[in-house]
């Protein structure tokens, strides 16, 4: 039987697509320095505070860079202390497999998918946040695929619950050159998600996009904890002092290099109720005062925020406003950066 499929057209390959519409020289400077500075974080030299931040999907580029332009003023405020990666996520996962896919499926959530017009307007995107606020991004990698046609403006990328165990996300992730999250899978098990991280910095050999490839190994991927789901389809958080105690023994055991873990204030942890964010975020830094040992461990914190509280559905209109997960709203988000900067030592 043939494959039902049917093949709409070719696309450009990444390298195609990247000649088309190139990144400056200037963007280029930008993206090497945010690495190594980033990388200085993880290596534990620079005693910054990661923050990653942003819209649980980025759905339409005005809104996005209107938040963009806002953050990069508070990152000014609290460079010291914080270092913004903004989350400019362009392919959402769905628990169904059905709904809103992000900016890579439709570029306008009003209308259909077209993945041609979706993979211009998502490197469009990038590039113009890089290019007005000096941000360089986070994105989930959920389409290890599709990487390349940003891995030349990313400066972060967080492996999925859903997709950490997967083999072609943890050898994908052990060659794109930028810090990794593998976050715990949604049943919690923790032992997967540090099988991924050695996965992803070992060096492996794999077929990609049609190559033989070989990686060297990725010395920044490390954990993301972001609460679990059980069997009866309950939410429970593992951010809590003894979760993150139990990380670090769990990283004593192994000769994994940097070790690290970015707390994600919202899914499971919060039980998608946003507003708690704001108090997770203050009990993570409650424990890293408590514990030298979590101190060393918790690298940041992943929290989804806009322009507007909640969330709404597609169509409703509301500018700023999530059309996916609910968001902290900019006047809290704001409010909450200025607080973590008061609070860390």
């Amino acid at each position: 039987m043939e494959m039902q499929m049917e093949f709409i057209r070719k696309l450009p390959i990444p390298a195609d697509l990247k000649k088309q519409f190139p990144v400056t020289e200037k963007i280029r400077e930008i993206k090497e320095q945010r690495d190594e500075e980033i990388a200085g974080i993880f290596r534990g030299e620079d005693p910054r505070f990661l923050l990653i931040i942003g819209p649980c999907s980025a759905d339409r580029e005005d809104a996005v860079l209107d938040y963009m332009t806002r953050l990069a003023r508070v990152q000014e405020k609290v460079k010291d202390k914080i270092f913004i990666i903004p989350r400019v996520y362009t392919n959402k996962p769905r628990t169904k497999g059905v709904g809103y896919k992000g900016m890579l499926h439709q570029p306008d959530p009003d209308k259909g998918e077209d993945m041609l017009a979706g993979l211009i307007a998502i490197r469009e995107m990038h590039s113009r946040v890089i290019r007005e606020t000096g941000f360089t991004c986070a994105e989930e990698m959920l389409y290890p695929e599709n990487h390349r046609y940003l891995s030349d403006l990313l400066s972060y990328v967080a492996i999925g619950a859903r997709s950490v165990e997967d083999q072609l996300h943890r050898m994908v992730a052990s060659g794109i050159g930028i810090p990794a999250g593998m976050k715990n899978p949604t049943g919690g098990d923790i032992s997967v998600m540090m099988n991924a991280m050695v996965a992803a910095q070992s060096r492996q050999k794999f077929i990609y996009r049609g190559w033989e490839v070989q990686t060297t190994g990725n010395p920044y991927a490390h954990a993301i904890l972001r609460g679990y789901v059980d069997r009866f389809g309950r939410s429970h958080p593992n951010y809590h002092y003894e979760d993150l105690q139990n990380l670090f023994d769990e990283y004593q055991k192994t000769d994994l290099e940097n070790p690290a873990v970015i707390v994600d204030c919202n899914h499971s942890n919060s039980g998608k109720q946003y507003l708690e964010q704001i108090r997770i975020a203050k009990d993570v830094l409650h424990s890293m005062r408590m514990s030298k040992d979590i101190h060393g461990l918790v690298k940041g914190l992943m929290i989804e925020s806009y322009l507007e509280d909640g969330s709404q559905k597609i169509g409703e209109g509301v500018y700023g406003k999530s059309i996916t997960d609910p968001c902290l709203g900019w006047d809290k988000s704001e409010r909450l950066i200025y607080e973590l900067a008061d609070e860390l030592e």
